[in-house]
């Protein structure tokens, strides 16, 4: 058995932790440069207000409702993940972390009271963490994830949700949206409400040769698993075909090539850092831009070119100078860009990357430790203050904007367990 876990409303909760006052309040956190919503609490969500809502449509509106108004503060969200992860890996040394705020444990055969022990995790995390989180259990990651909505979405469950019969099975398809089903996402629950499949359990009903035939070989892993066959690999462990990417949003339209490549050079270094620390290297660099869609007015244009590496690698000077060629062949003067980004692809775990014939190993080993010295410093440092090569521009400072941030705050965790703020 799995048991998904969730943090709820992760980034309002993570600012709840530093404004307890805020525990019932209205809270949104916004994204890149204030752009769009991107957390908010349930009673932000109750105003009607979604994820993704830009927020000068609804600033009056967080106004009328005195709604707190937060810029994102990764390196704090980053550290109460930590802490997190820390209490659920104290439960199962093999957790498979799937995202910030999400990860799977294996539940240990023979456990008795599945939903009570979700409910035990709840706790626990809270006493830790001082995060709440809700719990979905069932015999596949992709039925826990169905059980995990339950559990957040009505309090009769009290954190933790258990799908473990035939007949649970189906009812909760039945009132699972296509949409809502992990793997299948907004462009193919689109099409597949075209067909009349508009909940899981139609697309469960489907015949496996009609799901092969429709989808890909993800699409059919999604259909054994809602049927309760477990196929999905260890997310921290199966690398190979992921994505990584660092984009943002820019606080003005960026109109000159040195603008932009400035950004540009950043998510590069972003995203080679991002490789280390996963021990995982790279072997195509795809950068993309576009201009400002709400500029109606304006002339429109966004284009991608990916760049592929000679050998794999996550060496920040190879990545920028991929990242390099490949915004030279898609950037056109005479455009005002608002967003950019790096994406890495046809990620390898490091035993899958062997040294060609005729590498110099001495300049391998040189490359590594370079590196390595870069990535201790920057982790002591403040991010405004990181070392990186002087080619590669000044950074993000002056590009976007947070005026909700607070300014000269980072988190820490204490040796008692807490967290400590730092000025």
């Amino acid at each position: 058995m799995y048991a998904l876990v969730d943090c709820n409303n992760f980034f309002v909760s993570c600012e709840r932790i530093r404004h307890p006052e805020l525990q019932r309040h209205p809270v949104v956190v916004l994204s890149n440069n204030d752009g769009c919503i991107v957390a908010m609490s349930n009673e932000v969500k109750s105003l009607g207000v979604s994820r993704g809502t830009p927020f000068f449509k609804v600033r009056h509106l967080m106004e009328r409702h005195k709604v707190a108004v937060f810029s994102g503060s990764h390196s704090f969200y980053k550290a109460c993940s930590e802490r997190v992860m820390h209490a659920l890996r104290e439960l199962d040394k093999m957790l498979d972390i799937y995202s910030v705020d999400e990860a799977f444990l294996h539940i240990p055969e023979g456990t008795g009271d599945l939903p009570g022990y979700g409910r035990y995790i709840v706790e626990k995390v809270w006493e830790e963490a001082r995060i709440p989180v809700s719990v979905g259990i069932s015999h596949t990651k992709t039925l826990a994830k169905i059980a995990a909505r339950f559990a957040k979405k009505y309090p009769g469950y009290r954190g933790a949700c258990l799908i473990d019969t035939d007949c649970r099975r189906v009812k909760a398809l039945g009132l699972t949206a296509i949409e809502d089903v992990w793997g299948i996402g907004r462009r193919l629950s689109r099409i597949m409400r075209l067909s009349g499949i508009n909940t899981a359990l139609d697309f469960a009903s489907l015949s496996r040769e009609k799901v092969r035939a429709m989808l890909n070989i993800n699409g059919e892993r999604t259909w054994r698993e809602l049927h309760g066959e477990a196929c999905l690999p260890s997310s921290s462990a199966d690398h190979g075909g992921k994505t990584m990417l660092c984009s943002r949003t820019f606080a003005r339209d960026l109109h000159s090539f040195q603008e932009v490549r400035q950004a540009v050079m950043t998510f590069a270094e972003n995203v080679a850092a991002k490789l280390r620390r996963q021990g995982v290297y790279a072997k195509d660099i795809e950068v993309f831009l576009a201009t400002n869609r709400f500029h109606a007015s304006d002339a429109q244009y966004r284009n991608s070119c990916v760049e592929t590496l000679p050998d794999p690698s996550n060496y920040t000077p190879a990545i920028a100078v991929a990242a390099d060629s490949a915004l030279r062949k898609i950037y056109r003067a005479g455009y005002g860009y608002k967003r950019a980004g790096v994406a890495v692809k046809n990620i390898l775990p490091a035993a899958a990357v062997q040294p060609g014939l005729f590498d110099d190993t001495s300049v391998i080993e040189k490359r590594v430790s370079l590196m390595r010295a870069t990535d201790a410093i920057n982790a002591l440092i403040p991010r405004e203050n990181a070392v990186h090569p002087a080619s590669m521009g000044d950074g993000l400072a002056d590009l976007v904007k947070s005026a909700y941030h607070e300014p000269g705050e980072t988190a820490d965790l204490t040796s008692s367990g807490g967290f400590r703020t730092q000025r």
